[in-house]
C-alpha cells in the first residue's frame, strides 16, 4: 500500500512541491508538442469543444465531477509516451520522474501483441497527488533480446550504448534533488527546461539510411528507438468525455483518425480506458552518409492520441473485461488497415452486453472501485448503523462515485502503436513477459495498481465512518 504522506520537498518551504514541478513539466511538454506537431493543437481544440458540449448536455455528469473535485482536471488530463533503448536510460528516467512525484505503476508486456517492448507508467499515486495534476508517461523499454538477427542486435546495442539522452545539467539537478530532498524555484525551472530536451524531436538520425532500413525491416519500432539520439515524445493525449464524438469530428478538422477506438465499446457507464489517435506523421529526416554529410529521408513516429477514462476495475472486473475482449477477438481481430472495423465494433458491443452497465450494478457486483462520501442526510444524521457501506448507501447516508482509471491496457497500447507504425508493423513474437528483468533495469519494483485503487476506496469509507461518528458524538453532547 502506498503512503499518502506528502513528499519531503513539501516539508521544506524553500522547495517546490513535486506536484508543482510535474504541472510545470506537463505544461512545457504540451507547449513544445503543439509547436512541433500543429495537428495536436487542433486536436486539443476539438476535444475542448466536445467536452463543453457533453457537460452542457449532461448536468448530472457536471455535478458529479464538481462533487469529486474532478471538473478542473478534465482540461489537464493527458499522458505522454516515450520509448527507451537501454536499462541505464530507464533507471535514470525513473529518478527524473521521481523528482516530479511520478512513480512506476504496473508492468505491461507488449510482446504478446507483436510489439518488442515492455513498459510501465510513471504517474502520481494517491488521491491528493492525482487531484493536483494527473499527468502520466507510458514508458517502454526496447526488448533488444527479441531482435532475431544476432548481428543486427549487436550493432543496435552498440549504437544505443553510445548515446546520451540526458543533458549534464539534467543529471546534476536530479542528483541535487535527491541529495537535498527537493529543488528551489530557480532549480525547478532549470530542471524542467533541461528535462524537456530529452523529449524534443531531432530531425537528424544517428545512423545511416542503410542501417535505418535494416532496423526498420526488423520492426518499425526498433528503428524508431535505435535511430535517434533521444526518445522523442511520440504522442501526447488529452482526455475527452465523449471519444466517439471526437473520432467522428476529426475528419472535419483535416485529421485522419485510426479505424477503431481501442478498448471497451461505447457504454452508458465507461470502464477502464478507450483510446483513439490520428495517423502518425511522415516527417523529413536526415541520415548520416559515408562522406560525413547527410542523406535526406523520412520517418514515421509521432501522432496525436485521445483518451476517455472510465471507472477503475477490481481484479474481478478486470478478469471479466479481459475474458470478453478475448472472446471478441476469437470471433474477429481488428485489421490494422481498418477494413473490418464495422464488424469488429459490432462484435465487441454484442460480447460486452454481459458486463453490467449501471454504476450500482458494477459496484454491487464488486467489479469496480468507488469513493464514498456523506450525503446531506449523512451530514445531518444522528444514530446510524456503521457496519456496512452498502447499508449506508441504501439508507441514503452515503453516496458513491467511480474512481477514474489512471493506468493502461496492453492490447490497446499495442493497437495504437501498430495502427501508427503501418499495416505491416504487427509481427509474431513469442510472448515472454519478464517483469523481474524489467524491474532490474528500472532499479525498483513497479507498484500494483489494484492496491492503489483499493486503498483510495477504503480511505474514503473510513473517512465516512469517522465523519458519522463525529456527527453522533456531537448529537450526544448536545442531548
Amino acid at each position: 500500500m502506498f503512503s499518502q504522506k506528502r513528499d519531503r520537498a513539501v516539508q521544506n518551504a524553500a522547495f517546490v512541491a513535486s506536484d508543482d514541478v510535474r504541472s510545470a513539466f506537463s505544461a512545457a511538454m504540451s507547449a513544445m508538442y503543439r509547436t512541433e506537431v500543429p495537428a495536436y493543437g487542433t486536436l486539443m481544440e476539438l476535444v475542448a469543444e466536445v467536452n463543453t458540449e457533453v457537460l452542457d448536455a449532461t448536468p448530472v455528469l457536471r455535478q458529479r465531477l464538481e462533487a469529486t473535485d474532478s471538473l478542473d482536471r478534465i482540461s489537464q488530463e493527458r499522458h505522454g509516451a516515450i520509448r527507451l533503448g537501454t536499462p541505464a536510460e530507464l533507471s535514470m528516467m525513473r529518478r527524473v520522474f521521481a523528482v516530479m512525484g511520478m512513480h512506476p505503476v504496473g508492468y505491461y508486456d507488449l510482446s504478446t501483441a507483436g510489439v518488442p517492448v515492455h513498459a510501465t507508467a510513471f504517474r502520481p499515486v494517491g488521491a491528493e497527488a492525482l487531484s493536483r495534476n494527473p499527468f502520466r508517461v507510458f514508458t517502454s523499454l526496447l526488448r533488444i533480446d527479441l531482435i532475431g538477427d544476432e548481428v543486427l542486435r549487436t550493432e543496435a546495442e552498440a549504437i544505443l550504448a553510445g548515446r546520451r539522452i540526458f543533458t549534464d545539467s539534467a543529471i546534476q539537478l536530479t542528483e541535487k534533488a535527491e541529495t537535498q530532498g527537493g529543488l528551489d524555484q530557480a532549480d525547478a525551472d532549470r530542471f524542467v527546461a533541461e528535462i524537456i530536451e530529452t523529449f524534443r524531436w531531432h530531425d537528424q538520425a544517428c545512423v545511416s539510411m542503410e542501417m535505418y532500413h535494416r532496423l526498420h525491416q526488423q520492426h518499425r519500432l526498433v528503428a524508431d528507438v535505435v535511430s535517434f539520439k533521444g526518445p522523442h515524445i511520440n504522442h501526447l493525449t488529452p482526455r475527452t468525455l465523449d471519444i466517439d464524438a471526437v473520432q467522428t469530428g476529426m475528419p472535419s478538422r483535416g485529421i485522419e483518425p485510426k479505424a477503431i477506438v481501442e478498448g471497451p465499446p461505447t457504454r452508458r457507464c465507461p470502464i477502464l480506458l478507450r483510446q483513439t489517435s490520428f495517423k502518425a506523421l511522415d516527417e523529413p529526416v536526415s541520415f548520416k552518409s559515408g562522406s560525413g554529410g547527410w542523406t535526406a529521408g523520412s520517418h514515421t513516429a509521432r501522432f496525436g492520441e485521445i483518451e476517455q477514462r472510465g471507472v477503475a476495475l477490481t481484479p474481478k472486473g478486470r478478469a471479466l473485461y479481459d475474458s470478453l475482449l478475448d472472446a471478441t477477438r476469437k470471433i474477429i481481430r481488428p485489421a490494422a488497415d481498418g477494413s473490418n472495423a464495422t464488424d469488429y465494433v459490432e462484435a465487441l458491443s454484442r460480447t460486452f452486453q454481459s458486463f453490467p452497465d449501471t454504476w450500482d450494478s458494477i459496484r454491487t457486483a464488486g467489479l469496480g472501485y468507488f469513493t464514498y462520501s456523506l450525503t446531506e442526510r449523512g451530514r445531518q444524521a444522528g444514530s446510524v448503523h456503521l457496519e456496512g457501506v452498502d447499508r449506508l448507501v441504501a439508507d441514503g447516508f452515503v453516496r458513491f462515485d467511480p474512481i477514474v482509471y489512471e493506468d493502461f491496457l496492453p492490447v490497446s497500447a499495442a493497437g495504437i502503436f501498430q495502427s501508427n507504425l503501418g499495416d505491416e508493423a504487427g509481427q509474431d513474437f513469442v510472448a515472454s513477459p519478464n517483469q523481474k528483468h524489467f524491474e532490474a533495469a528500472l532499479g525498483a519494483g513497479v507498484l500494483d495498481e489494484f492496491e492503489h485503487y483499493a486503498a483510495i476506496e477504503q480511505a474514503s469509507i473510513d473517512e465516512c465512518r469517522r465523519a458519522l461518528r463525529g456527527v453522533q458524538a456531537a448529537e450526544r453532547q448536545s442531548a
